[in-house]
């Protein structure tokens, strides 16, 4: 995981992100879609802050892609 995903002020709505979803934690898999919404209200996460992507998919982010 990218250090810069695990802060909040580093996602925002509109942002292109890898995410890993709840039923991929054990493979590690990751999901890639456009942020809708923060769900972590913390400024840092360790696991990567969780959001909704605009296809309702749930999941820690692990990388952002400028």
């Amino acid at each position: 995981m990218r250090e810069d995903a695990q802060y909040r002020k580093n996602i925002t709505p509109g942002l292109e992100v890898g995410i890993v979803l709840k039923k991929d934690q054990r493979s590690g898999k990751v999901t890639y879609g456009i942020v809708q919404d923060l769900l972590t209200s913390a400024a840092y996460h360790s696991r990567g802050i969780k959001v909704r992507l605009e296809d309702g998919q749930v999941g820690r982010v692990v990388e952002i892609l400028y």
